[in-house]
């Protein structure tokens, strides 16, 4: 054989493979729809170096604001190869189609299921020199002074301003709502004495909690967090009300089974890792993975505990 038809097979072999080596090295974008620091990105970020620990090539790309609108509308219009990922949650795939006029995503249509990956309850922290040390006082206080307490949350749609709102109504009392285009942002504005009080989750909280900064005035859970013994329930409060904010991956319609179904796998594995386990349940996170058809059941049965409450609030509808 010549030197020529060697170094013509050696080129074509070489070509065939170039798509293949290409892709292997293309990341993976995890869209994350809050600002940096913040619960969900810290999380997002460990179950990102883990993956990358797999061979995987994972970045976490924060794109906050509008609720996750902004995310969701990135990750709906990128090409479904996979590559672009959404953190997910209630807001973004459904409280947002009653809160907003107009989306520029359909939340039924525009996704396909990977899994979920997390869940926590939903909280209220607020600062240590506030006239009130837990809900059942605060809500003393907001009726003997009404308007008086400015309430944060990582975004209108989001669970933990959703709950709040909610058990307000039931309770007769309101709040100056402000919501941030994530956690980080709010929890800033509570320690900078700009808020009073904000719905959360522990995750991006505990670090201000543990160093006295804030307090947690009530977990929105039938048990306690490991995290934070002493802080009572919504319920041994006196008040019946449980929020479970949870987090899932989604990508844009489209994408072949066969692509989500490595992602899914990858995923379920690194988080039931027990190792993984433990340092998620160390920043307040509980993993949790399903396959693509769970997650579906899932998203419909919060969608159809949340939304008719959401809708009997009566809520004036936002534009972007």
């Amino acid at each position: 054989m010549s030197y020529r038809k060697l170094f013509i097979g050696w080129a074509l072999s070489a070509c065939a493979l170039a798509p293949g080596l290409a892709l292997a090295q293309q990341a993976t974008r995890i869209v994350v729809p809050f600002a940096a620091g913040g619960g969900t990105d810290l999380y997002c970020r460990i179950l990102a170096q883990e993956l990358n620990r797999q061979g995987l090539n994972v970045i976490i790309d924060n794109k906050p604001g509008a609720s996750g609108i902004i995310a969701a509308e990135h990750v709906a219009r990128s090409k479904p190869d996979g590559l672009t990922v959404l953190v997910s949650s209630l807001g973004t795939l459904a409280s947002n189609s009653v809160l907003y006029e107009k989306l520029p995503y359909d939340p039924a249509k525009d996704f396909a299921s990977v899994t979920q990956i997390a869940y926590q309850p939903a909280i209220i922290v607020g600062r240590t020199d506030l006239p009130y040390k837990n809900i059942k006082e605060m809500v003393a206080y907001a009726k003997q002074h009404p308007g008086k307490i400015n309430r944060g949350s990582p975004g209108a749609a989001i669970l933990s301003n959703l709950a709040p709102v909610a058990f307000e109504k039931e309770q007769r009392i309101s709040t100056l709502h402000i919501p941030f285009n994530g956690d980080s942002p709010a929890l800033q504005a509570l320690l900078g004495n700009q808020i009073d009080i904000h719905g959360t989750s522990i995750t991006g909280s505990l670090p201000y909690v543990k160093s006295g900064k804030l307090r947690v005035l009530g977990v929105m859970d039938a048990k306690r967090l490991p995290q934070v013994p002493d802080a009572p329930t919504f319920k041994e409060q006196g008040f019946d009300m449980e929020a479970t904010l949870w987090y899932s991956l989604s990508v844009p319609a489209g994408t072949p089974r066969p692509v989500i179904d490595r992602l899914s796998k990858a995923v379920n594995q690194v988080i039931a890792d027990p190792d993984f386990v433990s340092r998620a349940r160390a920043i307040g996170m509980e993993p949790r993975g399903t396959t693509p058809e769970e997650l579906d059941k899932f998203i419909k049965v919060e969608a159809d505990r949340w939304l008719p409450i959401l809708r009997s609030l009566d809520l004036p509808r936002q534009s972007q």
